[in-house]
């Protein structure tokens, strides 16, 4: 067994000093050591690999080591080291450290003073380390807690939107069942009065008095009939099959249906189609959903729209499709509606045809948002007040369950 150099103490030993200088120039982290008055005595090597600067260098600076501080940061520390002198002590205070090369890291330092045996003052020591890349964790880690902050945010919010949505949904289920049920109860004696009435007009000379207003009788009793069909449409589920038509020939039967209207209001109505794609085997118009319902929207969209229009203005029905789906806006130029009812068209009864008696009852267009819906698509409205409307459909281009279960 080989014995021990002599230069190596053993245990019991008393060690040499120049081992505890070893143990501080072999230290991993930047070491300095500080007398009672703030002067450097001492810095060993890892002073350059963190600065680039050799400890001879170091020792010799006139305000180490505020030159191997940020400028940002000298303020800061040269406090800090004020603190250390005066016999302070602290622990991971984070700074930023200037190479020679002007590029920077994160650093922490902590100091403590030195005693002597008999307690005596000797200065302080102060110790750096390199947190860089503690730094970058932390970073990574608020950006991560931003980023989930933000999604349990966009969840909630779209968790009140759905429960917002099921309320309405509740609602209009509860109000559709109870116009269904009023509507059902209505038109059994609406038909009464609807055939009574048309015996004893046939049997009427037209030149008894009053006879001009049985036509405004017969028109009331239409009115009451729409009014209650509409009533049960609310609550009607669709008994229609989906199949394949052109969207460009649908909007030209409406635009056919409301020509009275418009030709009586004086308001145009036109039509564009813009970017039309096809679509697997459909053509480049053509979608697989129920014709009449979309027609029954677009009939009650046009209508809303020319009414609310003034004579000489323009209603426009804007149609696009892609590879998903098929939009179709229509926009009128009238007095708009206002912010704070505009969420409110959809619901069943809220009309904003004050001004016109008997021209609504609100119903048409909850019906329109119901059908919309079940053909899983979107309806909204956007309005600038005293300048124009728009409602926007959105729907798939094909409801691939229903065409499958007819």
């Amino acid at each position: 067994m080989k014995s021990a150099s002599k230069s190596t103490p053993q245990r019991g030993d008393p060690i040499p000093e120049r081992f505890f200088r070893m143990i501080g120039e072999f230290t991993f982290d930047w070491e300095s050591w500080f007398s009672c008055d703030g002067e450097v005595l001492w810095v060993n090597q890892a002073v350059e690999r963190f600065t680039g600067y050799t400890p001879r260098e170091c020792v010799a600076m006139a305000d180490y080591p505020l030159k191997l501080i940020a400028p940002e940061d000298r303020d800061r520390m040269a406090r800090c080291f004020e603190e250390g002198r005066t016999g302070s002590t602290a622990n991971n205070v984070e700074f930023r450290a200037l190479h020679r090369d002007q590029s920077q890291c994160w650093c922490a330092v902590s100091w403590q003073p030195m005693m002597d045996a008999t307690g005596r003052s000797l200065g302080f020591r102060a110790s750096v380390r390199d947190v860089s890349e503690k730094r970058q964790l932390r970073e990574q880690l608020r950006l991560h807690n931003e980023h989930l902050e933000q999604l349990v945010q966009e969840r909630t919010a779209q968790i009140a939107k759905l429960e917002k949505h099921r309320l309405q949904v509740e609602k209009l289920a509860a109000l559709g069942e109870l116009a269904a049920g009023v509507a059902h109860e209505i038109n059994n004696p609406l038909a009464g009065i609807r055939n009574a009435f048309a015996l004893l007009k046939r049997h009427l000379p037209q030149d008894v008095k009053h006879y001009d207003k049985l036509e405004l009788i017969d028109g009331e009793i239409e009115r009451i009939s729409g009014i209650t069909h509409q009533m049960y449409q609310l609550y009607r589920p669709s008994q229609q099959n989906v199949a394949p038509f052109s969207v460009r020939q649908a909007v030209a039967e409406v635009i056919a249906l409301t020509l009275p209207l418009s030709r009586k209001t004086n308001v145009e109505v036109v039509s564009e189609f813009q970017a039309l794609q096809p679509s697997g085997s459909l053509g480049d118009d053509e979608v697989i959903l129920r014709s009449g319902e979309v027609k029954q929207v677009l009939l009650n969209l046009v209508r809303n729209a020319i009414q609310a229009s003034q004579p000489g203005q323009q209603v426009t029905i804007i149609v696009s499709t892609d590879r998903d789906g098929v939009t179709i806006t229509v926009a009128d130029q009238g007095h708009g509606i206002a912010a704070s009812v505009i969420s409110k068209v959809f619901d069943p009864f809220f009309s904003t045809k004050t001004e016109a008696i008997g021209q609504g009852m609100g119903l048409g267009l909850s019906v329109s948002h119901g059908i919309v819906e079940a053909m899983e698509g979107t309806i909204n409205a956007t309005s600038t007040p005293g300048e124009d409307t728009k409602f926007t459909v959105r729907l798939p281009r094909r409801l691939q369950s229903l065409e499958k279960g007819g």
